[in-house]
């Protein structure tokens, strides 16, 4: 099969960890150990987000006395690209030895006159207590919004349109490699009416950018994994149960949060509507049971999934 495999932020870097470098690092090697079943037998995308990540560079730019203005979040979500693409493919390569990855920073095409840029959305950066993400509010002009039980700063997210660097990636599965990319997204860009791109201040949603690419790589399926078990119907009360196997109709009938789980379903959907293939939501050290079936959130045009397709024998 080929598979993109999308993973949370939040499952780089859990939350109330200190965002050093060598605490990510452990967090990318057991996603990986999570991963590598999967590479060793399917074909395998794996994209990532960086909300903590871009959180922690955006402070620090904001922070650093030699810039006359902080660096534009275009900026840093290539300088994040890097960073934990470099964390991916070193952890992927002595996992998988002898196995070609390819670690490549996107740039990911939105419009400019979508209007998420009025309506920030996206969670980026650190969790804080109400009081101090509001001081952070009135002291560095962001925007903030509830996150659970905790405050983050929330940024525009333009829905995507395309990821311009899909013919590499067909190319790069095409030899084989295991690709990471899109990470947090990509990095949103806009073209002028030259066509000529330039980058723009905002956050693409990963999940979404997964679908898009998934949808463009002619993927079988598409699997975000986080650090939650499944999508819950009834989140956040007595009866909440875990939907273990839905349609995109079913699962867009639910009342989810715009920042967190809303545009995961959304993805999912989207994938399925489009393309008619499987897609899931589950925990990232779940990821081949996700794929199997027995664990997480899976979704189908029918809502009805048996496993992954199994080549018949004698077949390479």
């Amino acid at each position: 099969m080929r598979i993109v495999a999308a993973l949370g932020g939040n499952a780089l870097l859990a939350r109330g960890e200190h965002p050093d470098a060598d605490v990510q690092e452990a967090n990318v090697r057991r996603a990986v150990a999570a991963l590598a079943p999967l590479a060793a037998r399917h074909e395998l995308v794996i994209t990532h987000g960086n909300g903590p990540q871009v959180g922690v560079l955006a402070l620090q730019s904001a922070s650093d006395p030699r810039l006359t203005t902080p660096y534009p979040f275009d900026v840093l979500g290539a300088q994040t690209q890097g960073m934990i693409g470099y964390w991916l493919l070193q952890a992927l390569q002595n996992r998988l030895p002898g196995r070609q990855v390819a670690a490549i920073v996107n740039q990911t095409l939105v419009s400019a006159t979508d209007p998420a840029f009025d309506r920030p959305t996206k969670f980026v950066g650190e969790v804080y207590a109400e009081a101090e993400a509001h001081r952070l509010a009135a002291e560095r002009g962001w925007t903030v919004r509830a996150d659970g039980d905790g405050w983050r700063r929330v940024v525009g997210s333009p829905r995507p349109e395309r990821v311009v660097e899909t013919p590499l990636i067909r190319g790069l599965l095409g030899l084989g490699a295991v690709v990471v990319c899109a990470g947090g997204g990509g990095v949103p860009v806009v073209r002028d009416e030259l066509g000529e791109l330039s980058g723009v201040e905002a956050v693409v949603d990963k999940d979404l950018t997964s679908a898009v690419l998934a949808e463009s790589l002619d993927a079988d399926a598409l699997l975000v994994l986080t650090d939650v078990p499944a999508v819950m119907r009834g989140f956040g009360t007595p009866d909440q149960a875990a939907i273990h196997r839905e349609t995109p109709a079913g699962l867009r009938q639910l009342d989810l949060p715009a920042g967190s789980m809303g545009p995961k379903v959304d993805a999912v959907c989207r994938f399925v509507e489009r393309t008619g293939g499987v897609a899931a939501i589950g925990a990232l050290e779940n990821a081949v049971a996700v794929l199997a079936g027995t664990s997480g959130t899976v979704v189908t045009a029918t809502g009805r999934y048996e496993g992954p397709v199994r080549a018949p024998e004698g077949s390479p």
